[in-house]
C-alpha cells in the first residue's frame, strides 16, 4: 500500500472555498487502485490535512500523471492556500483495530491521528518492532481504534496513522492507556523528534472508491 500526506496552509478567509473544492475530489472515486482519502482541519495548527491511501506506488503514480492536474483544476482550489507540503511513501506495517479492513475504517472514522516520527539512525527496526508489539495492541485494546497503518516517508521518517471512531474514544485512550504504553515503549531510544496531528474528519472530504469501477478503495 502507498500513502500520501498533504498539508495546506489555508487563510481563514479562504477556508470555505478550500473546503468546497475538497469535496470535488470525490471525482477520483473511480481511480484504479484508490484505497481511500480523508481529511480535515488540524486542531493544533489549523492547517488542512489530507491522507490518501493507494494499493501501491504504480496506481498512485498513474493517477498523478493522468488525472491529478485535471481534477485539481476543476476543484477551484488554486489560490485558496498559501503553502502546501506533500510526502508519499510505502506502508510498512498494518495496525489491527475494530474494523476488518482499511476501507471500512476510513468510511466510519471520525478522527485521524498522525504521529510524524523522525527515527534515530540505526533504530528503525526497533521502532517498528515497538509499533508492532506495544503500540498496535495497546491502541486496539483501548477501544475505538478502527485501524491504522505505518507509512515510511524516508529512511528516518515514519507516519503512524490511526483512525478512531470518535474524539471521545481517543481522549479515553490518551487518559487511560497512553501513559503506560509510553513508559513501556522507550521512545527516547528510537526517536529524534515526533510531531502529533489530531484531525477531526470532514465527512464531505472523504473519497470512497467506486469498487464496481475496479478501484482499490476510497
Amino acid at each position: 500500500m502507498w500513502g500520501k500526506w498533504i498539508g495546506c496552509r489555508v487563510p481563514v478567509a479562504s477556508r470555505q472555498r478550500f473546503g468546497s473544492g475538497q469535496r470535488a475530489w470525490a471525482a477520483i472515486g473511480d481511480a484504479e487502485g484508490l484505497v481511500g482519502q480523508v481529511g480535515g482541519w488540524d486542531g493544533e495548527s489549523g492547517h488542512a490535512r489530507i491522507m490518501g491511501l493507494w494499493s501501491g506506488s504504480e496506481s498512485y503514480g498513474r493517477f498523478m500523471r493522468e488525472r491529478h492536474d485535471e481534477v485539481f483544476a476543476l476543484t477551484g482550489q488554486e489560490g485558496s492556500f498559501t503553502a502546501v507540503e506533500t510526502a508519499a511513501g510505502e506502508s510498512v506495517l498494518d495496525l489491527a483495530g475494530e474494523t476488518a479492513d482499511l476501507p471500512g475504517a476510513l468510511a466510519g472514522a471520525e478522527l485521524l491521528r498522525v504521529a510524524d516520527c523522525r527515527v534515530l539512525p540505526g533504530r528503525a527496526e526497533h521502532f517498528l518492532a515497538v509499533q508492532r508489539r506495544v503500540w498496535g495492541p495497546g491502541m486496539a485494546a483501548a477501544g475505538g481504534m478502527r485501524a491504522g497503518v505505518v507509512i515510511r516517508l524516508g529512511p528516518d521518517r515514519y507516519l503512524v496513522t490511526t483512525l478512531w471512531s470518535s474524539r471521545a474514544a481517543h481522549d479515553r485512550y490518551r487518559t487511560e492507556h497512553f501513559p503506560a504504553l509510553h513508559a513501556h515503549a522507550g521512545l527516547p531510544e528510537d526517536l529524534r523528534s515526533t510531531t502529533g496531528h489530531l484531525i477531526p474528519l470532514e465527512r464531505d472530504w472523504s473519497v470512497v472508491a467506486d469498487v464496481a469501477a475496479g478501484a482499490g478503495t476510497g
